[in-house]
């Protein structure tokens, strides 16, 4: 394919160089918005008597056809053009003859691609969010069927306190609820329009770049044409939210992993999203959760790779941020297939609530509710604990908890014990009262479950 900047050069390049500067193979994903914003700007160019009306109704036709014929597959991507750009100009000018030379006019591929990118992640945003919504909601349906499930809740991987399942559901909630809002920020920012920067400077012609930017759907434009064509702050925010979602989702996949060990046994995994061992028969592995896990890593990388690649560019527009397109694509597709698979894992899980409670029994989680209960009596608090932490050792030693002491040998450690002590440091009794703001008593967890139900409009 014939080089549409031959001029100042013959236009012929070495074919390892060629295919090393080309990107139709990547960025041909953006083709819809690469025509529909030519589209546009045709449009605006016919709007301005930069071009004759009728010449932008024939080049607005002819685009439309190539967008058709790409879409029904009649057209196929020539893997010989350099860019989705070039591509589409070029089949353009065959098709249109010298009215298609003129779709150019007042533009430059700089700005032209900064378009389509942000018109393009616009759209990777609104999937990514609509699936963060379904996977949110589907802790929260977890969380409302697993209201009575009594669980210990953890720090430092050790039984700390007990807590009701869905509380623990709930927690990644909130998480998404703060990845939603960080992704529709991101998209705020990166929602202003950088056609008609052209290369750096913007242009002589007399064009309308708020008309432009209104039709294909941005809230305004960017104010410096340096910037607009130079900035890929959009790219790097955006895979920053990408890497606090995976974060997230490689917080709730170990858990998942650790939960559906036979050491934990607290869920079990649909059939549909694990796999089996080659060899060993019994085996019954979390794959897809540890996948998830493992992909958190890529999506850091590709934000890492971007942010390298940027730090020492001059303004204004180089070569090198030809590499924003692989990482940033990479990262919508690494988190739009693990959100995939997350939603359908989390719907089709087991909570196994008699293994949670009597994680939370063995765990001697209710010792703090047994030195509140003997503080409550009258002792000072520091005595409450180590006689507390006595009943514990005995407990212990008796290979029973704390539930199933006999009363003479709470009263041989404290006389001030009776009967009571039962329900003081029964596991549900407990849970109870943690009536607290955003505290584990259901009453707390189901306003918890309302409130993400009000802001997804479940």
């Amino acid at each position: 394919m014939a080089k549409l900047w031959a001029g100042r050069t013959s236009g012929e390049v070495n074919a390892a160089a060629d295919d090393f500067n080309s990107s139709i193979r990547f960025d041909s994903r953006m083709y819809r918005q690469d025509i529909t914003g030519s589209m546009a700007h045709a449009a605006m160019l016919g709007a301005r008597g930069i071009i004759a009306p009728a010449e932008a109704e024939t080049l607005i036709a002819g685009l439309e056809g190539i967008l058709k014929d790409l879409d029904s597959g009649a057209l196929a991507f020539d893997p010989e053009a350099e860019d989705i750009h070039m591509f589409v100009e070029q089949v353009l000018t065959e098709r249109l003859g010298d009215v298609g030379k003129k779709l150019h006019t007042a533009r430059s591929r700089n700005d032209q691609v900064a378009l389509d990118l942000r018109m393009y992640l616009r759209g990777e945003i609104d999937s990514i969010r609509g699936s963060l919504k379904a996977l949110t909601a589907a802790l929260t349906r977890q969380a409302e069927a697993n209201l009575d499930v009594v669980m210990p809740g953890y720090t430092h991987l050790q039984r700390a306190q007990p807590i009701l399942f869905g509380h623990h559901m709930m927690a990644y909630a909130m998480m998404l609820l703060r990845d939603l809002d960080r992704l529709a920020d991101c998209r705020k920012r990166m929602n202003l329009s950088p056609i008609g920067a052209c290369a750096l400077a913007g242009t002589s012609y007399d064009t309308d770049r708020e008309m432009e930017a209104s039709a294909l759907g941005f809230d305004g434009i960017a104010r410096n044409s340096i910037d607009a064509v130079s900035d890929r702050d959009f790219c790097l925010e955006l895979m920053s939210c990408l890497s606090v979602v995976m974060m997230h989702l490689s917080r709730l996949s170990e858990e998942l992993v650790l939960w559906s060990s036979w050491e934990f046994r607290f869920i079990v995994l649909s059939d549909d999203f694990t796999t089996g061992s080659s060899i060993m028969p019994q085996k019954k592995n979390p794959d897809m959760a540890e996948l998830v896990r493992g992909k958190t890593g890529r999506v850091y990388g590709d934000l890492m790779a971007l942010l390298t690649a940027m730090k020492g560019l001059p303004l204004a527009y180089n070569k090198d941020m030809q590499e924003d397109k692989e990482a940033v694509f990479d990262a919508c597709d690494t988190v739009k297939a693990c959100l995939g698979v997350c939603v359908p894992m989390l719907e089709g899980m087991t909570v196994l609530g008699e293994n949670t409670r009597r994680a939370a029994q063995t765990g001697f989680i209710n010792a703090t509710d047994l030195a509140d209960y003997l503080v409550g009596k009258g002792l000072p608090f520091r005595t409450a604990y180590k006689i507390s932490g006595e009943l514990v050792a005995a407990c212990i030693a008796k290979g029973c908890v704390l539930e199933e002491l006999p009363l003479a040998d709470y009263k041989a450690h404290c006389e001030l014990i009776g009967e009571d002590v039962y329900a003081a440091i029964d596991l549900v009794s407990c849970v109870e009262k943690r009536q607290s703001a955003g505290g584990t008593c259901r009453s707390s967890v189901e306003a918890q479950i309302a409130y993400v139900k009000e802001v997804l409009n479940l």
